[in-house]
């Protein structure tokens, strides 16, 4: 079966052109599966039945493991059975009675506008470092970019005079605007800082870790839980935080959905969504509060 997962992954790379977590996650999802499989003496992807794979999904279940891990492993199955069915490696899809279990959907952690400003401030010295933390995280707030996006930015995808940086997601750009704080801090990095941290002078890569090599989610990931903890912020924030805080104080102040969606990349507005339930609810907690007859 690992030949047909290595062709699938191959696939996705070469026709798909899906990102390398993408790969990584149908790839760990799909050695499960064959580890689960090749335990009960099924070693080709032919040879599976819908019974083996009910199995699977119920070992997953027994092993108490979360409804979206369950959901996700369900979602790798079907995307390699309909990549089989095309190379003509299986005749019929197998996958097809698994359901999904119910997910129920998180409200996401968004940070008050004042820690924002706290852990923006963190970083307020004049090292190399501090000066790059800085321009990374007021550009994350500022654009609401995914951590991936925001280290593999090249500095051709960065337009100072017109405050906007050129995204790309998969096979898609976004264009994506930024105000006078995150352009601030972006001028103090590109003017020395950005040079004297690379090891190759002649890479595009726009940040770079203290080694002098591009940037990578564990570095940014400490960094972010670094400032988080010095700003005494008790929430535990992630790289991802900031991009929910982002899309929920546009839509507080008065975003319209479509521009959010546009801006976070969403495919499907029903996303962006959960943004301005999250202002409702804001709004009816201050209502209650506030009315005398509430």
């Amino acid at each position: 079966m690992e030949k047909e997962i290595n062709a699938f992954v191959a696939y996705l790379h070469n026709v798909k052109g899906t990102s390398a977590n993408t790969e990584m996650s149908y790839k760990r999802d799909l050695a499960k599966v064959q580890h689960f499989m090749s335990a009960r003496g099924i070693e080709k992807a032919a040879d599976m039945t819908e019974k083996d794979l009910e199995d699977y999904i119920k070992d997953l279940e027994e092993h108490k493991f979360a409804a979206a891990t369950v959901s996700r492993n369900i979602a790798s199955l079907k995307a390699f059975y309909h990549y089989m069915i095309q190379e003509g490696i299986v005749q019929e899809d197998r996958s097809g009675p698994l359901k999904a279990p119910k997910i129920e959907k998180k409200i996401p952690e968004i940070m008050s506008p004042d820690e924002v400003v706290r852990l923006l401030e963190q970083p307020s010295g004049d090292s190399h470092k501090e000066i790059r933390d800085k321009a990374m995280l007021e550009l994350l707030y500022a654009t609401g970019i995914r951590v991936t996006e925001l280290i593999t930015l090249r500095i051709s995808d960065v337009n100072i005079q017109m405050n906007f940086i050129l995204c790309r997601d998969r096979n898609k750009e976004r264009v994506i605007p930024f105000g006078m704080a995150a352009k601030n801090a972006l001028v103090k990095y590109l003017d020395g800082t950005r040079d004297e941290m690379l090891e190759n002078k002649e890479s595009d890569v726009l940040f770079a870790n203290c080694s002098g090599q591009p940037m990578s989610r564990q570095g940014f990931w400490k960094l972010i839980k670094h400032y988080a903890k010095k700003a005494d912020i008790k929430a535990d924030i992630t790289p991802h935080t900031l991009r929910h805080s982002f899309a929920a104080h546009l839509v507080e102040n008065g975003a319209d959905l479509r521009s959010v969606q546009e801006m976070l990349g969403h495919s499907d507005i029903s996303t962006t969504q959960i943004y301005a339930n999250l202002n409702h609810n804001h709004i009816r907690e201050v209502y209650a509060k506030a009315h005398p007859r509430g």
